[in-house]
């Protein structure tokens, strides 16, 4: 096979730009973007955590308090998958509920190191 044969192949398949491939529901390579971006995922805030001998946990009764490793003031970590996305406060919203107000967004490669 020729260079140019496998040249006009590649163009052959690369699709063209029309306003198909251009509308609210643009897809990838065939993956509908809506459809991806429709998958619930959970979100967690870590508060923080500890670690402890088992005969400790098993002592642990009401009204027990169980030291953590952060400090008052510090950022809380946004989980998704166990992976840390950004850091945040809590705050209280309307309703007398709590929420988390985003103050840092953790970069993708930070995000691949610390997996």
């Amino acid at each position: 096979m020729s260079e140019n044969e496998t040249d006009q192949e590649m163009e052959e398949q690369v699709p063209e730009n029309n306003d198909e491939t251009n509308d609210s529901s643009e897809t990838y390579q065939g993956i509908d973007q809506n459809v991806v971006k429709s998958i619930p995922i959970t979100l967690n805030v870590e508060v923080g955590n500890t670690q402890l001998k088992l005969k400790d946990l098993m002592a642990v009764a009401q009204g027990t308090v169980l030291e953590l490793n952060r400090s008052v003031g510090d950022l809380m970590d946004i989980k998704v998958n166990d992976t840390v996305i950004a850091k945040g406060e809590v705050v209280t919203t309307s309703g007398s509920k709590l929420g988390i107000r985003i103050l840092e967004i953790v970069s993708p490669m930070e995000r691949i190191r610390g997996a």
